[in-house]
């Protein structure tokens, strides 16, 4: 057990003994205690005593119900300290908001003033989260605190631990890194280390990481504050010396918590995208020195990074026979470590190890001999590396960046490497160089001096150069005197550890640095800097202190070291950081230069900090209503923002000041919340609830004729719209704004809106809208307005009349009725089709009968929308009106016809005699069945009816055995009505000749048609929904509901569409698909199954809407349908789109028709109803049996379907189908499903050309089948032939210049269903080519005028020139201020 559990549980035994013995004593003095010992318990032990997190969800308001609150606090905390840590965390007014818990709504709200811990009131400890809701209080949304009441916060909470938990995988992470917002304080305030952060732009967290430990190091940070920046010379905005120098003079004056680096970034060259790319820490110091020895150039600090960070090492290779070496010395900046060997199972397992194995030479032998120079042979030799000296700043970048062959993946290596505090380089140094040559200058590009010699005559070739022994080089030496320092004093104090914590793929850099000035350790997180220890340096090792496996960092931490840097342990030559006090004069210059310029923004924050911004509304008397922000100093009074608003919404000239006036509004529910009477002087700070970056509420900026009186707005008050309705002309008047108390009752609401509205409110019937197709008759005298439902802003319907409406149920009532109407009905725009002269009068005359043509027989021009209206209202006005006369024996009849004089007097539709053929859906309404069967029976014959019937077999049989003739469009208008719409009325069967009713023949006809089949749910099978909805006597299992439709004509003001072929339709959104094209078959002038309805969506696409028995109720008001003329889908079939396949053209697919394929029909049976089709409408003149069709995806042909397949059953297919039409040059080759139809294209090397497509019929999947009928077709030697699987779209194009290295040639497979060809269907492309044929020669002119003719070609395709993955961007920076613009480039 360990030690701190061990007192935490003997505490825990003596506090329950205590505990036992204090319940004896008296409640006053066990309280007194209690708090007491709460308070000695927060002080002493706060740390051991079990905590309890409280994730806490604002939701007073839609604006802050994502904002969670995060408190840790102690478990023996009171609620009433919970309350006061809530209040002083989410910026309220304690005591005027409520805490519920989360996951139980139902319960009441923790006790304000309640001193019972958290505990006891059933908190979870133990780092469970417990969900709280801060909710209104007592219907009033909280108020905003003060700014001096948050800053008076008892400091009690700092020692509480109150805050976010810190992050665990991120060592030295402050308590502020996980806050999920920031106050002005914290934001401003330095951090209480006294170091400043740096911000993080967006994924510039390397950046900052490198610049604290740049700044962190005195040398860099002394010699940079040295140089000095001639304005004369550079634009200061490109200048990289100086925006680093800037920013660290800021880093070491500033008073903020963090500073940008933007203008670092900006000096770079970079735009806003680079703060987007994460990139190494390494190879940005890398490229930063680079750029900072360029700016260098000729001044003082010309060699500064050599004399720091570079370093020199040979690179030799040792005979083993003769003792013959050949060296080279390099230079370098760090020393790169590997942490796992290639295709070792083990790690290393700390620095030294693998500074070890850096210098461990290789022997050369066996396929790997050296040719040595001197033996004249090749030999066995020693190939490694040797230290000649390290830099005074040593860098070493631990390679945990590698790539897995397995896998062929970028990999992070998370194994553990331990790195010493101080690190002892002497022995990293060979005895034998000690006498080696060395020379003094040298280039980053590696080779600086070459040589040989042998290691017997190495004593006579010392280098007596200056500044290089075997350990450091020293600048300060003479140029005849050579200063060795002893080995034994190579030691480097570890100064800074760069972390990264991710993956190969991504992840986060932050610092951890030694202070120089107090020893301290500390973790610069971007803008976050905290102390940490030696444990969380520690921490950064990685991995685990177990097993070393090959698999151990498959489970280890991903946050560990990656960059490591050392100083040299010598007082003489150690620097400090240079004093403010001891700065250069032009430094000293540039602080007073900058805090300035912070004085400067300071005071405008300030002024931004205390600056209301509000939105703002204004019912504008010309433009109606506007939207602007209205920001108003917090000290401004109300009479102050008004006249700002006032100027804000360019009233001037319009409106008169004192006629206006600003009132508390809310715009989501239209609601005026309060007027501010008698609040003229009083400030906006006060009166909007404090400062704050979004408020709940906005501000309506009201007006008045000069003749009226402002109403004023009582807090508590809630707004009624009130619509008058008139029953006697059904209508709905605009509504009427009225404000009521939710205590007032029903009886005082009716009193109220009497004297609105001048109507009696003892006859008066009100109805309140709650939502949507939800209305309650309010009838309870007594009741509130609260209890039934009230809210800020309301809607109610009332009516006063003395009619016996209000006899009846309120559901079954005239009012309920007119109501659902109105708020069930949208109003749509129809365009009507085109009609061609001639040809569609006799349609029309073959459908409708020679009685009822509503065209003009010898012109065959359309009757005006107008005139049709006018004669169907009147025609259906008779009917009705004969059929009251004739009267109902039952109840439920009689209801019907009381009721058709509400229902149905706009409703236009068409007289209905014996030889109309003209049917009613099922769902269609009952009242027009009514009349059709009255009218039918009064002016018809039974021979009509027979003949009716006749008609309707034959076209029914005709379209069944002759599908040809059943396409589309205008060749499908002449067909007839199918029997599923025959006409049935309710009063019973329509007797036919045979004995036989109507629908008898209909339900076994359509029972054979769905025998054994199966449903699918995207055809028109579902649609017409007539198999479920009628019993065995013809009649509806439910009762038919009439819904509302009435079209009128269409104004210009209405649509951009031609008004006279556009009908605005005011229609019940509950009616179906069905009923609503029998509607609106008056207009179109054929019956329902010979048009399309076509939904226009806001591009101006059309998509058919086929499901008949679907409602209108994803419409919504002004939706565009188009009415297009064609046969409408029937059961089992689909809408098909035909697209000719063509190989060798430029653009391979190409639309041809539409075409109609139904469920069990062959492929066979399609091509023959399609090519007339084909010929008439494309000039298309094509044999049966030179025509294929295959499956179509995207642009890709695919399967081969077969003349005796049938869809549905061997051919899965769907609404909206495409399919492949191919014109073959011979007969079908294709006999089975086991072949496989490929397209082959040549590749010729020699002639840099590519040839036609050639399709080849293979009977299995075998390669080798493959390569033979390739080598017959093209005569190329099986040996020597290669082939290859196209990439990407049909037809794959690809350049020429790149298909012969960029595919993957000849993949080692024997059959073609294996990856990585993957070919199991028809319609794959492979390349083939002779592998003896060797590429054609280009000179470099004749390969760039190729590239362009190929990038041209291809970009005429839509494809690619290259294929190649994404690729990282490079790290830059421009050292003229920004990337160089490449013309040539896009």
């Amino acid at each position: 057990m360990q030690p701190e559990y061990f007192c935490f549980v003997f505490f825990c035994s003596k506090f329950k003994m205590f505990k036992m013995i204090t319940n004896k004593h008296s409640m006053k003095r066990k309280n007194r205690f209690n708090r007491s010992r709460v308070k000695y318990f927060h002080i002493q032990n706060a740390a051991e005593e079990p905590r309890v997190l409280c994730i806490i969800q604002d939701t007073t308001s839609a604006k802050t119900v994502n904002e969670r609150l995060t408190l840790n606090l102690p478990a023996s905390t009171t609620l009433s300290r919970l309350y006061e840590d809530v209040s002083h965390k989410a910026g309220y007014v304690n005591g005027t908001f409520d805490l519920a818990w989360g996951n139980m709504p139902d319960m009441a709200s923790l006790d304000h003033n309640s001193e019972m811990s958290l505990s006891e009131s059933g908190f979870e400890p133990g780092g469970k989260k417990n969900f709280l809701h801060l909710t209104d209080k007592d219907g009033e949304q909280p108020q905003i605190a003060s700014v001096t009441d948050s800053s008076g916060v008892d400091d009690s909470s700092q020692e509480r631990f109150i805050g976010p938990l810190p992050r665990e995988s991120t060592a030295g992470c402050s308590g502020d890194y996980s806050s999920p917002s920031y106050t002005y304080s914290s934001i401003l305030s330095k951090s209480d280390t006294g170091y400043v952060g740096l911000v993080n732009q967006a994924m510039t967290c390397y950046l900052n990481s490198l610049l604290q430990t740049l700044f962190m190091t005195p040398e860099f940070r002394n010699a940079l504050y040295n140089w000095e920046f001639e304005e004369s010379e550079e634009d200061p905005v490109t200048s990289i010396p100086y925006q680093l120098q800037r920013l660290f003079v800021l880093l070491q004056t500033s008073k903020k918590r963090a500073i940008e680096t933007t203008d670092v970034t900006r000096s770079f060259g970079w735009d806003s995208s680079e703060a987007w790319q994460q990139h190494d820490i390494q190879e940005l110091c890398r490229v930063m020195f680079d750029a900072l020895e360029q700016k260098w150039k000729q001044t003082e600090q010309a060699d500064l990074i050599n004399q720091l960070y570079q370093g020199k090492l040979k690179d030799y290779v040792h005979c083993l026979e003769c003792g013959y070496e050949s060296w080279r010395i390099d230079t370098y900046l760090d020393i790169p470590l590997v942490i796992r060997p290639f295709g070792a199972s083990q790690a290393y397992g700390s620095v030294e190890e693998a500074l070890q194995a850096f210098i461990q030479p290789e022997t050369l032998d066996g396929p790997n001999q050296y040719f040595c120079e001197r033996c004249k042979k090749k030999c066995d030799a020693r190939k490694g590396l040797r230290f000649l000296h390290f830099p005074y700043l040593l860098t070493l970048q631990l390679k945990r960046f590698d790539f897995d062959y397995t896998t062929m993946h970028r990999i992070k290596l998370n194994d553990r490497m331990t790195f010493p505090e101080e690190l002892d380089m002497s022995p990293f140094i060979d005895v034998e160089d000690e006498k080696s040559p060395q020379t003094e200058s040298c280039t980053d590009s590696g080779a600086e001096n070459e040589g040989s010699c042998h290691s017997d005559q190495m004593s006579n070739d010392f280098s007596t150069d200056d500044c290089v022994d075997e350990g450091i080089c020293l600048d300060s030496t003479g140029s005849t005197e050579r200063v060795l320092k002893p080995k034994s004093l190579l030691t480097f104090e570890l100064f800074s550890v760069m972390v990264h914590s991710g993956s190969a793929a991504g992840g986060h850099y932050y610092a951890c640095i030694k202070s120089f000035s107090d020893g301290q350790w500390y973790s610069f997180n971007d803008q976050h800097v905290s102390k940490i220890t030696q444990d969380d340096i520690r921490k950064t090792y990685g991995g685990s202190s177990g097993s070393r496996g090959y698999y151990s960092s498959a489970f280890a931490s991903s946050t560990n070291a990656y960059m490591l840097i050392y100083r040299l342990k010598d007082p003489s030559r150690n620097a400090k950081y240079l004093a403010v006090d001891d700065f250069p004069e032009h430094i000293k210059s540039l602080v007073q230069k900058e805090k300035e310029s912070e004085e400067q923004e300071k005071r405008q924050r300030e002024i931004e900090r205390n600056t209301c911004k509000i939105k703002l509304f204004c019912m504008h008397p010309v433009r109606m209503m506007m939207e602007s922000k209205l920001e108003v100093h917090k000290d401004k009074s109300l009479r102050e923002a008004t006249e700002m608003a006032y100027k804000l919404m360019e009233l001037e000239g319009i409106v008169p000041l004192d006629c206006c006036r600003l009132v508390k509004y809310d715009e989501f529910h239209e609601y005026l919340e309060r007027s501010y009477e008698g609040e003229e002087d009083t400030l906006m700070g006060l009166l909007l609830g404090g400062v704050k970056s979004s408020y709940m509420f906005d501000l309506l900026l009201e007006t008045r004729r000069p003749e009226q009186v402002f109403q004023p707005y009582k807090p508590g008050e809630v707004m009624v719209k009130v619509h008058v309705v008139d029953l006697k002309s059904e209508a709905i008047a605009s509504p009427i704004s009225v404000r009521a108390y939710l205590n007032q009752t029903i009886t005082e609401f009716k009193q109220l809106i009497a004297q609105a509205t001048g109507l009696s409110a003892e006859t008066m019937r009100v109805v309140l809208e709650r939502c949507y197709n939800d209305l309650r008759l309010l009838y309870v005298p007594n009741k509130t307005l609260k209890a039934e439902g009230f809210f800020r802003s309301n809607k109610v319907f009332v009516e006063s009349s003395e009619s016996s409406d209000h006899q009846v149920a309120f559901t079954d009532s005239v009012l309920w009725k007119l109501l659902d109407r109105h708020g069930n009905t949208i109003r749509l725009l129809v365009l009507l089709p085109e009609q061609s002269p001639g040809t569609l009068a006799n349609r029309t005359q073959k459908v409708r009968g020679d009685s009822d043509v509503i065209f003009d027989g010898t012109k065959g021009n359309r009757k005006s929308v107008e005139a049709i209206l006018e004669e169907s209202t009147e025609k259906l006005k008779n009917l009705s009106l004969q059929q009251q006369q004739q009267g109902s024996s039952t109840s439920d009849s009689q209801k019907s016809s009381d009721a058709s004089d509400f229902e149905h007097i706009e409703s236009p539709t068409q007289e209905a005699d014996s030889n109309s053929s003209l049917c009613v859906a099922a769902d269609n309404r009952e009242l027009e069945n009514r009349i059709r069967a009255s009218a039918g029976s009064s002016g018809g014959a039974s021979s009509d009816q027979e003949n009716h019937f006749a008609c309707e077999e034959r076209s029914d049989s005709e379209v069944n055995n002759d599908r040809s003739t059943s396409s589309v469009d205008s060749d499908i208008l002449s067909s007839s009505h199918s029997s599923d719409t025959l006409c049935n009325a309710d009063s019973g069967p329509i007797q036919l000749a045979n004995g036989l009713d109507s629908h008898s023949i209909t339900s076994s006809r359509r029972s054979k048609a769905h025998e054994g089949k199966k449903e699918t749910w995207d055809t028109a099978e579902e649609d017409s929904g007539t198999d479920s909805e009628y019993d065995d006597n013809g009649k509806s299992k439910t009762e038919a509901q009439y819904l509302y439709f009435r079209a009128e004509p269409c104004s210009q003001e209405d649509t951009s569409w031609d008004a006279q072929k556009c009908l605005v339709v005011h229609v019940d959104k509950r009616i179906t698909l069905a009923a609503f094209k029998l509607n609106v078959e008056p207009y179109v002038g054929v019956t329902s199954t010979q048009f399309k309805v076509f939904r226009v969506y806001a591009n101006n696409q059309e998509f058919e809407s086929v499901r008949l028995n679907e409602t209108l109720s994803s419409f919504s008001d002004d939706n565009k349908i188009t009415i297009r003329l064609g046969r409408a889908l029937k059961k089992g079939e689909y809408r098909v789109k035909v697209y000719q396949l063509l190989v060798n053209e430029p653009e391979p697919c190409k639309f041809l028709v539409d075409t109609v394929f139904a469920k069990g029909m062959t492929v066979r049976q399609s091509k023959e109803e399609l090519l007339p089709q084909l010929k008439e409408q494309c000039k298309l003149d094509i044999s049966i049996d030179r025509v294929r069709l295959r499956k179509k995806t995207w642009k890709n042909p695919g399967t081969v379907f077969l003349d005796y397949h049938v869809y549905e059953e061997d051919i899965s297919i769907s609404s909206n189908w495409e399919v492949f039409l191919e014109v073959l040059n011979e007969p079908e080759k294709m006999k089975s499903m086991s072949e496989l139809a490929i397209l082959t294209r040549r590749w010729s090397p020699a002639t840099m050309k590519l040839g036609p497509f050639q399709e080849v019929i293979l009977e299995s999947s075998s390669v080798e089948e493959l390569k033979e009928k390739l080598s017959e077709m093209s005569s190329i030697p099986l040996e020597n032939l290669e082939f290859a699987k196209g990439r990407g779209t049909f037809p794959c194009d690809i350049s020429v210049l790149e298909i012969h290295q960029d595919l993957d040639w000849n993949p080692k497979v024997s059959t073609l269903n294996v990856w990585p060809l993957y070919i199991c269907d028809d319609g794959a492309v492979v390349f083939y080519r002779d592998s003896t044929e060797e590429p054609m020669e280009l000179s470099d002119d004749e390969r760039n005028e190729l590239m362009k003719k190929e990038s041209s070609r291809l970009l005429k395709t839509g494809h690619r020139v290259s294929y190649s993955p994404r690729k990282e961007k490079a790290l830059k920076i421009y050292l003229d201020g920004g990337p160089a613009k490449d013309p040539g480039q896009d």
